[in-house]
C-alpha cells in the first residue's frame, strides 16, 4: 500500500493537467489565456460543480496521501517530513478552493466572503509549494541536479506570480501567467515525485 501511496504525487501532477482541460471543454468560449482555473468553478459558471468534483477534490486526496506518505516512510528525516506537511497543507486548501467557489467576475471590486477564502487558501497554496521546493534546495539529503532545479522552479514560479500581477492589473492574459506560474509547482511536484518513487 506505501509503495502506491508513492505514487500519488506523479498522479496528482497529471490529473491536474487533464481535468482542467476536460471541465475546460464544458465551459463555453473558456479561455485559457484570459481567464484563471478557478473560473472554471467560479459561482454560476457553466462548470461550477463539475470543475471541483474532477479536480479539487480528487487532487486534494492524492495530495494528501502523498503527504502523509512522506511524513511515514521519511519519518527519520525531518526536512522531508516538513515537505510532507507542506503537500498536505497544498491538499487541504485544494479542497477549501474547491468547496468555496470565487466569484463570476475576477476583477470585481467587492468580492463575496466565499471569494475572499478561495483567494487566502490559495495564497497557502502558493506559499506551501514554495517552501516544499526550497526546502530540498536547502537540504544536502537530497541530489545536487533536483536541489539545482528546485531552486530553478521557484524562481520560474516568482517571475510568472510577477507578471500574472502585471497581466492582471491591465486585463491581458492573466490566466496564461497563472499556468505557468502553478506550472513551475506542478512541474516540481511531479520531478519530487519520481525521485520518490526512485526511493521507494
Amino acid at each position: 500500500m506505501d509503495v502506491i501511496f508513492s505514487y500519488a504525487g506523479i498522479i496528482a501532477s497529471v490529473w491536474i493537467v487533464i481535468g482542467i482541460y476536460i471541465a475546460s471543454r464544458f465551459y463555453p468560449n473558456y479561455s485559457h489565456l484570459k481567464q484563471f482555473c478557478s473560473e472554471l468553478g467560479a459561482f454560476d459558471s457553466p462548470t461550477q460543480k463539475l470543475s471541483p468534483a474532477i479536480n479539487n477534490y480528487p487532487l486534494g486526496a492524492l495530495l494528501v496521501v502523498f503527504g502523509y506518505y512522506l511524513i511515514i516512510a521519511f519519518q527519520a528525516h525531518l526536512p522531508t517530513v516538513a515537505i510532507g506537511v507542506m503537500v498536505i497543507v497544498h491538499g487541504i486548501c485544494t479542497w477549501v478552493c474547491g468547496f468555496f467557489p470565487m466569484d463570476a467576475d475576477a476583477y470585481t471590486q467587492y468580492p463575496s466572503k466565499s471569494c475572499k477564502i478561495h483567494s487566502w487558501s490559495g495564497l497557502i497554496m502558493l506559499v506551501s509549494f514554495i517552501i516544499a521546493p526550497l526546502i530540498v534546495a536547502f537540504s544536502s539529503y537530497y541530489p545536487l541536479p533536483l536541489r539545482v532545479f528546485s531552486v530553478v522552479c521557484v524562481l520560474g514560479c516568482f517571475y510568472f506570480s510577477y507578471r500574472l500581477a502585471k497581466a492582471f492589473k491591465i486585463k491581458t492574459v492573466p490566466g496564461l501567467h497563472q499556468r505557468l506560474s502553478y506550472g513551475f509547482q506542478i512541474l516540481w511536484l511531479f520531478v519530487y515525485s519520481l525521485c520518490v518513487v526512485a526511493k521507494a
